[in-house]
């Protein structure tokens, strides 16, 4: 009897099953710090107690893509040990805050399923809902991904495609209670623009770029504790089709979060992920710039200190963004674009 664990292929999931992902994880001040060291992000609640508390938070909350990734990494020994890409993400909610000492545990459920035309291998839609020790929800997301057959031969189940919101709606945004963000100072940030100041169709390059170090992408990818062969392995994944270890798109994700703070340094969290999309692979020595597009202003129902705004954030590979990359003259994505990402952010309010 084999005891190692090989993942679930298309096969093994069924529409509705539910999950219950292993390893609970701590999340402490040092995952803080080390995420910090990884992507430099310098937005304000993320860094300062002093500055969290001023506005009602307990303390500095965990970056929330950290919060995010963790969440997600739970999932991949479940999910995607066998998958050949995450396709994309929807309906995702930041309920509430992950501050250090906090326990994050995540359960999935199967909400679609559909094999592909080749029959070698299956789309699998999961919702995942990630909560704390006291058992509320801090994250609850959509991805799907592709996942291998074990046998392109076996029989597949009826496809079922689960019906997915476009945006997560403004009153659905999870806000911190007590929080107010009407004490909130741009000094905090260095950058004067606040939720009045952008416009709807308004775009912003984010100018900087940040170059991808093997150690380091894979030294992320294990602070999730994401075990995805393909990030990690380069005896197998010489063999493979890119002949090298890819990037874990999440850490494409952090990457643009932290550059898009260089003109949108006072959207101090992300509040939802409405849409997204992996679109070409990234590999070590990539040097990842970013631009973005105000997708929608929101007020906040009950709210006048913090609005919401959608943005898309553009990601390319060895490519400024200048001139906003995305799609050619004949409609085709640019091959440099690495990601395409529809969120909401919390901006304060000029009150």
């Amino acid at each position: 009897m084999t005891k190692q664990i090989a993942g679930n292929y298309f096969e093994d999931f069924a529409l509705g099953q539910e999950i219950r992902h292993a390893t609970p994880r701590t999340v402490t001040a040092g995952d803080a710090a080390l995420y910090m060291a990884l992507y430099g992000s310098r937005f304000a609640m993320q860094s300062s107690d002093e500055a969290a508390r001023h506005l009602g938070y307990a303390r500095a909350p965990m970056d929330d893509m950290l919060a995010f990734h963790v969440v997600f990494g739970k999932t991949v020994p479940d999910i995607s040990l066998n998958a050949i890409a995450n396709l994309g993400y929807a309906g995702g909610v930041f309920a509430r805050p992950v501050y250090p000492g906090d326990t994050l545990s995540t359960v999935s459920t199967v909400i679609g399923l559909r094999e592909n035309s080749n029959r070698k291998t299956g789309t699998v839609y999961v919702r995942s809902v990630g909560t704390n020790q006291d058992g509320k929800t801090v994250l609850d997301y959509v991805r799907w991904a592709m996942v291998r057959k074990r046998d392109p031969e076996s029989p597949a189940p009826e496809p079922h495609v689960p019906d997915l919101p476009e945006a997560v709606a403004p009153a659905d945004l999870g806000l911190p209670p007590g929080v107010d963000f009407s004490a909130y100072d741009t000094q905090l940030s260095g950058q004067p623009h606040l939720f009045q100041d952008y416009e709807v169709g308004e775009r912003i390059d984010h100018v900087d770029g940040f170059t991808i170090e093997e150690a380091e992408h894979q030294m992320a990818t294990r602070l999730y504790q994401n075990t995805a062969r393909v990030h990690f392995n380069q005896h197998v994944e010489k063999e493979g089709r890119f002949g090298r270890r890819i990037v874990y798109g999440g850490h494409i994700i952090s990457i643009a979060r932290a550059l898009s703070f260089n003109g949108l340094g006072n959207a101090i969290a992300v509040a939802a992920i409405n849409g997204g999309r992996h679109i070409n692979p990234s590999f070590a020595g990539d040097t990842i710039y970013a631009w973005s597009e105000v997708l929608g202003k929101h007020e906040i129902p009950g709210r006048r200190d913090v609005g919401a705004l959608r943005l898309r954030t553009v990601a390319t590979k060895d490519r400024a963004c200048a001139d906003f990359p995305l799609e050619g003259p004949d409609g085709k994505v640019d091959p440099a674009v690495v990601l395409d990402l529809d969120y909401t952010v919390l901006m304060p309010c000029r009150v």
